[in-house]
């Protein structure tokens, strides 16, 4: 007999940590859960959330008839939601959980599950900080961290927990000693075993089936702050790309107006009227991604300084598919590879070139081609390309935080016939950014 009621209570272990990897499954939930601070509205929707879960466990052990008792935490999640959430959290749930027990006849569950989430409310006052709730440890734990005479706030606030879920158990006994017909359920109650150490694994039961919980939920937390994190060292990431292509595109643009003021003055400063559109789009440019249309008219700009230097020497020809036009690629993507095009291929040559920018759909994905007929790149130099090279290396970093190794980046040239980038990414329709959550390396050839 006594081997079956460890069972039960194995299986109550079980059954709250599952009911907890089911509420960690809700984005939700989470969302609530990363919150510390929450309005009267959240904390009423975090109780009845949790109250749906927990009060079916109470539900079913009604309509079975008391076949399944493990799945009563009705105590239990009353307490946890007032650790978490606080006294209306607390006590909102608890009287959303006992009624299904209420209807059972057991008239004393509310009044117990309401004081167990008021009770957790106190222990959550009583935390010396946010996140003490999140840490709290077993009693042995916390046992040897008093000894060793360190920081003693959490250790003792541990045992605060341990002792206050202890006394709700024991009012949960004591109230259905006191009120045998059906005041509240307890599992003891039902055995006849009067073991005392089956009294012991009761109350260690309740114990662990509230450790059990906030243990799972705090490494969910601990999961998608490091997420966040993440997501966060991206988006610095990108922000301290962007601030090193831009100061690069103004120094080389500014070299060419230099050498434009003692020949022709008028050049000149059409060529400053030009750049000062083409900075006045980039300091509006707040977003990662952009439409590949907005990326080709801020290429048209650019090439229009460049042409003045250049003039009947340098082409651009554009030879897109109009069904990308309005996919977003990473801003300022092309306009660091026309650059090297035009200073590392075409620059030296005697006759000039051409640019020609391919977009078109391989499946679901955009692949963009930049191609120069200049004098192309030593083979050894290309080995090297995507570390020394500023704008390559550039653009190859930003794709990596964006995409991870969802991307592929390649430059093919053979000297004296001129060199080809290539580019593909996920196909990304026009809306909000579709941003990695973790940094990965991508791929390159």
């Amino acid at each position: 007999m006594l081997d079956q009621h460890l069972v039960i209570l194995l299986v109550k272990l079980a059954v709250a940590a599952s009911l907890a990897s089911i509420l960690t499954r809700s984005g939700r939930f989470q969302r609530m859960l990363m919150r510390e601070e929450r309005t009267l509205a959240q904390r009423v929707q975090m109780a009845l959330v949790s109250a749906l879960i927990f009060g079916s466990g109470v539900l079913t052990r009604v309509v079975t008839r008391d076949a399944y008792q493990a799945v009563d935490l009705g105590l239990e999640g009353s307490l946890v939601m007032g650790m978490l959430g606080g006294y209306v959290t607390g006590l909102l749930a608890g009287v959303l959980i006992s009624i299904p027990a209420m209807f059972n006849g057991e008239l004393m569950s509310m009044t117990l599950f309401a004081a167990a989430g008021v009770l957790g409310g106190l222990l959550r006052d009583v935390a010396p900080d946010t996140e003490a709730i999140w840490k709290l440890t077993f009693p042995d734990q916390a046992l040897f961290r008093l000894l060793r005479k360190r920081d003693l706030r959490l250790p003792a606030f541990s045992l605060v927990c341990v002792l206050g879920i202890l006394l709700a158990e024991f009012m949960r006994s004591t109230m259905a000693v006191v009120f045998p017909n059906k005041g509240v359920f307890a599992l003891q109650l039902h055995w006849k075993d009067d073991s005392p150490w089956l009294l012991v694994a009761v109350y260690a039961t309740t114990l662990l089936s509230i450790v059990l919980p906030i243990k799972i939920w705090d490494s969910s937390r601990t999961e998608k702050k490091l997420e966040l994190q993440q997501l966060r060292l991206n988006e610095a990431r990108l922000a301290a790309l962007s601030r090193q292509i831009n100061p690069h595109f103004l120094f080389n643009t500014l070299n060419s107006v230099t050498s434009l003021i003692r020949l022709d003055p008028n050049q000149a400063r059409q060529m400053v009227l030009k750049l000062s559109k083409i900075l006045r789009r980039l300091l509006r440019q707040q977003d990662n991604l952009t439409p590949l249309r907005e990326e080709l008219s801020f290429i048209d700009d650019y090439l229009a300084i460049e042409m003045v230097r250049f003039g009947d020497k340098l082409h651009f020809v554009k030879d897109t598919d109009p069904a990308t036009l309005d996919l977003l690629v990473p801003s300022m993507l092309l306009q660091p590879l026309v650059e090297n095009s035009i200073r590392h291929g075409l620059s030296s040559k005697v006759d000039g070139g051409t640019i020609r920018v391919r977009s078109r759909l391989v499946g679901n994905r955009l692949q963009i081609l930049i191609d120069d007929d200049g004098v192309g790149i030593p083979e050894a130099k290309l080995a090297t390309l995507f570390e020394q090279g500023i704008g390559v290396s550039n653009v190859n970093e930003r794709l990596k935080v964006l995409f991870g190794a969802e991307y592929k980046m390649w430059i093919d040239s053979r000297p004296g016939e001129g060199t080809s980038t290539g580019i593909e990414i996920p196909e990304q329709a026009g809306g909000a950014p579709q941003a990695v959550d973790a940094y990965v390396g991508g791929q390159s050839a």
